[in-house]
């Protein structure tokens, strides 16, 4: 469940707000979008869902003018994005595709460097520093830093000039699992005691659902749906996973394969997919008529489920 909605930062207003885009590279070209609306409110993590090739890097593009749509209209911050470049680009950080970093640099350096580009002071080097973690690897070499560390400096020198909104493309694919947890960490944390909009693409789904607020899918160039999560599952066939820890588990797996062919152990905790709440509720009682011995239970709903659900 999305646990991270900022309802006290949310108003009508949408930083966001694209009209009837319709996209391809060339008139003879596959079309990229057809016809596609979406808003994303201020103050929201919007995530952004497609599967690889979908067209979420093109999205971004779009949305910072490096590329102009064949019809339809991109309006940021309520203006017409064409209006405002490159002035805009005051108000938004982007991290688009993989990270441009000097690698013979520091990451305090790195972020110097960019903020020379960006015309803006060295004033607050050190606060993205500190809010990205970084501050005691802020004069290392970018060369020594891990994956997860080098993520992070580019979502630094997005942050670099205090953005409205940020623009992240994929930030957290190839990430091992702490990398993972820092990016996710450090999102929410921006959102929360900033009020920095972001606007997230990704084809992982279970990450996405950890810090969103909002979401919208894309698929076959059709935006499938755009609104909030809650709204996403009320709408979709539910679909629940639960597990279930239990002592001595490889005592009674082959019992309950007899009536649940689709469960799975691992260790001591049982996996089932469940599509109703009876037969979450029958499963909880042939556990208690066998004598298993229940020490834990939890129920997660399933976004990939929902996806794969509107994208048939």
């Amino acid at each position: 469940m999305c646990d991270q909605i900022q309802e006290n930062t949310m108003t009508q207003t949408n930083i966001i707000d694209v009209q009837n885009l319709s996209f391809a590279y060339s008139k003879t070209s596959k079309t990229i979008f057809d016809n596609v609306s979406m808003k994303v409110p201020k103050g929201a993590i919007y995530g952004f869902l497609g599967a690889n090739g979908a067209g979420k890097s093109t999205t971004m593009q779009l949305l910072t003018g490096s590329i102009f749509s064949n019809s339809g209209t991109i309006r940021l911050f309520e203006k017409p994005l064409e209006s405002q470049l490159p002035s805009v680009f005051n108000k938004m950080g982007c991290l688009i595709n993989s990270p441009s970093l000097y690698d013979h640099l520091t990451g305090y350096d790195n972020l110097r460097y960019i903020a020379t580009l960006k015309k803006t002071t060295n004033d607050n080097i050190l606060e993205v520093l500190e809010l990205v973690g970084l501050s005691e690897s802020a004069h290392q070499k970018v060369k020594e830093y891990s994956l997860g560390m080098k993520q992070r400096l580019a979502v630094g020198m997005a942050l670099l000039g205090n953005p409205e909104l940020l623009l992240l493309d994929e930030p957290i694919n190839g990430l091992d699992p702490q990398g993972v947890i820092d990016i996710r960490d450090l999102l929410i944390k921006l959102n929360k005691e900033r009020g920095i909009t972001i606007f997230i693409s990704s084809h992982l789904l279970d990450e996405i659902e950890r810090i969103c607020t909002h979401i919208g899918i894309l698929n076959k160039g059709k935006l499938v749906f755009d609104d909030t999560i809650e709204v996403l599952k009320q709408k979709s066939e539910r679909t629940q996973k639960l597990t279930v820890t239990i002592k001595n588990a490889k005592k009674y797996i082959n019992l309950l394969k007899e009536s649940y062919p689709n469960i799975s152990l691992h260790e001591n905790t049982l996996s089932l997919e469940v599509d109703t709440k009876e037969t979450s509720d029958s499963f909880l009682l042939k556990l208690i008529e066998i004598g298993a011995h229940i020490v834990e239970i939890k129920t997660n709903e399933d976004l990939e489920a929902l996806f794969l659900n509107l994208s048939k």
